[in-house]
């Protein structure tokens, strides 16, 4: 039979992907040769071998699975931001041998943004032993004449925000002051962007009495964009409210009959916050641990709830024993959380002994702020 060009009995297929001159050698042999070839591709491409190990070891750590379903431990958190910074690092420093190794490489200057993020993420997580590097390679990303305005901004805002982060051991008030430090100063490098508005609006929230006000006031008439200004007018509306007595009043999840006005003599914490709020859920155990211990002393909490499912609220009361009451209203809208202008929780106010408010952000060291107005006559 007449054979076809290219086709012979010994390898007359299309499937057959062999080499010519591997036909008669075994699988074994062939296999070898295989991983050799690889292997010399390989070594012909070390760039791209050494990317791909960055990219791998970039990928951040997942969280634990016997977290599914329950709320981590103080500890365990700790722990696992700490596994976090230690694989950001090892990323960071294989970003760092691209860069000596590949200073010309096409993705160069990639790789020099991506490093100064892993940096930044170890930083975050508590890490600090990187920090010079940090902010060598950041000085380098803001001077870059390639970079644009957008980017050095971007840049800049990092900054601030890391150098706020990095004032957590000092307590909040340290913090706050050196975020708005920091976004003074973005104002005057870039007077046109509005950013800086939500900015000075994340501390006025976290702010209290006069503070909280006069940033407010500001925000409220300045250039900001108007979602901006219309936040910052409600929350100057809730600082007013200090020093003035609450109209709360209702009959709890569990039947109880509460009213505000009849707690005078004690000091009463209101808890604006839903089961569906993780950040809510993990004041829990803090507000229990205060609750313990300053009840007896004339401490009490009232729990205003942003459920929509009393089911689950009802569940979650019974999970972690809450003892202290829960408003719950099956309506579209809350009618605390409209009639005092609550725009996000955890929302943590107190009620002195004389019954009025006295403080916006309980959230913040509140076993401190509860007996120092405990102790007042």
């Amino acid at each position: 039979m007449p054979q076809l060009p290219g086709l012979t009995p010994r390898n007359n297929s299309l499937l057959d992907t062999s080499k010519p001159h591997e036909t008669n050698r075994s699988p074994r042999l062939r296999h070898r040769l295989a991983a050799r070839r690889l292997r010399q591709r390989e070594r012909a491409r070390p760039s791209d071998t050494l990317l791909d190990r960055l990219q791998k070891a970039a990928e951040p750590p997942a969280p634990p699975a016997a977290w599914q379903g329950r709320i981590p431990t103080p500890e365990e958190l700790a722990a696992f931001r700490a596994k976090q910074a230690e694989a950001a690092i090892k990323a960071a420093d294989l970003a760092g041998e691209f860069a000596i190794r590949f200073p010309t490489h096409a993705k160069a200057a990639e790789v020099r943004e991506q490093r100064y993020q892993l940096l930044g993420n170890a930083v975050r997580r508590g890490d600090k032993s990187r920090l010079e590097q940090l902010e060598k390679i950041e000085a380098e990303l803001i001077t870059d004449p390639k970079k644009t305005a957008e980017e050095k901004f971007r840049l800049r805002m990092q900054s601030v925000d890391r150098k706020a982060g990095l004032k957590q051991a000092e307590g909040m008030t340290a913090m706050l002051e050196e975020f708005e430090k920091g976004a003074r100063a973005l104002q005057k490098e870039f007077p046109d962007r509005k950013e800086v508005f939500e900015m000075l609006y994340a501390v006025a929230m976290r702010s209290e009495g006069p503070k909280a006000a006069a940033l407010a006031k500001e925000i409220a008439a300045s250039g900001a964009e108007p979602q901006v200004k219309e936040a910052a007018a409600a929350l100057l509306k809730k600082s007013e409210r200090l020093g003035k007595a609450l109209d709360i009043k209702f009959t709890a999840l569990d039947g109880r009959k509460v009213e505000l006005a009849k707690l005078k003599g004690k000091v009463v914490l209101i808890d604006f916050w839903a089961t569906w709020c993780g950040p809510c859920v993990a004041e829990i155990p803090n507000m229990k641990a205060a609750y313990t211990k300053l009840n007896p002393k004339g401490f009490e909490i009232i729990g205003i709830s942003l459920d929509d499912d009393k089911a689950a609220l009802q569940a979650m009361v019974k999970q972690k024993q809450l003892p202290w009451p829960q408003f719950f209203e099956d309506q579209a809208e809350n009618r605390y959380a409209k009639q005092f202008d609550i725009s996000s929780i955890p929302t943590m106010w107190l009620v002195d002994k004389r019954g009025n408010l006295v403080d916006t952000n309980a959230r913040d060291g509140l076993e401190k702020k509860v007996e120092k107005l405990l102790a007042e006559k």
